[in-house]
């Protein structure tokens, strides 16, 4: 008898040996009156000036993540070693010296592989394609998961029907494989949170989920780019990671800049901090600095303070 690729994608969903388990079982949720001692993670991405610089390589990401801010475990982003997703050699590298310093790869951003969510088959179709040797890296390094864009088309009701198909096709791929494919809100409509729960909702499996983001929720700028130019219109943060939070397999904790008492000066850390706590998420939290006044060292180091007093009162 066959089965729907949704069903397969449901019954295995589970075959990860607890790497990290969907938070809309209602056996998973804690009591409200829990001790939540998530884990802290560091992104990569929050030391891109001094890596696009050439001051650090991502061979040597790891051991300054864990001797410079005490933290065992790491996100990579895939702009940082493009070249290397098949490379054998490299990447045996890299889990050599992860293993040797006891630090825990978790998962790889991926960029520029095509658009998972293109109106145009073909396009779509290489995009899913492009990001499977990836899915093949993460799970030689022994992370959990492959964080993808989900761009391609402004239209909503395509932008859903193009992201279930793309990312729907990966998240195939990922179960095979025992990697999650999880979505961050990262700019269009993929920051529409209600659409973007929407999509996960219609792929019906495990393998398919989100990385909530504290920032990145501008859905248009006046200039019509992704990434550039002044947003218009912004969703509400703290409404987006609740909607996303069912589905989540790691969270980042953005920051861009700090007051004189250590807060994140516009983000509400103990507000998002209690929104994921009420989830029921049991994971990671990455600290993903970007912000200019303090450098990236002092940033990421004013990050993980925070994150640590927020937790020390919950």
């Amino acid at each position: 008898m066959a089965i729907s690729r949704r069903n397969f994608l449901k019954s295995t969903a589970f075959t990860t040996g607890g790497i990290m388990m969907s938070t809309t079982n209602p056996s998973l949720l804690f009591s409200q009156n829990r001790k939540f001692n998530f884990e802290i993670s560091l992104a990569q991405y929050s030391l891109h000036r001094t890596l696009f610089g050439g001051e650090l390589k991502t061979l040597d990401f790891p051991e300054k993540a864990k001797n410079e801010f005490g933290i065992n475990a790491v996100e990579y982003v895939n702009q940082f070693f493009a070249d290397k997703a098949e490379d054998s050699k490299y990447l045996a590298e890299l889990k050599d010296r992860t293993d040797d310093l006891d630090v825990r790869n978790l998962l790889i951003m991926i960029d520029g592989e095509g658009m998972l969510s293109s109106p145009d088959d073909a396009e779509r179709n290489k995009a899913v394609e492009n990001h499977q040797k990836w899915i093949d890296a993460a799970k030689y390094l022994g992370c959990h998961s492959i964080r993808v864009n989900l761009n391609g088309s402004s239209d909503k009701d395509e932008w859903i029907s193009t992201s279930v198909d793309g990312l729907g096709k990966l998240a195939e791929y990922g179960a095979e494989n025992e990697i999650y494919v999880i979505v961050e809100n990262h700019g269009g409509l993929s920051s529409d949170a209600s659409l973007l729960a929407e999509v996960m909702e219609q792929i019906g499996s495990n393998y398919a989920g989100t990385l909530p983001d504290f920032g990145n929720f501008c859905i248009r700028r006046d200039t019509g780019e992704l990434y550039e130019g002044e947003c218009v219109e912004e969703y509400d943060i703290y409404k987006g990671v609740k909607e996303m939070m069912p589905y989540a397999k790691g969270v980042s904790a953005k920051s861009y800049d700090f007051d004189e008492e250590g807060n994140e000066t516009t983000i509400d850390f103990s507000r998002m901090l209690k929104i994921i706590k009420e989830s029921g998420f049991s994971g990671h939290i990455g600290i993903e600095y970007e912000g200019n006044r303090l450098g990236e060292d002092e940033g990421i180091i004013a990050t993980k303070k925070l994150l640590e007093n927020v937790r020390a009162q919950m």
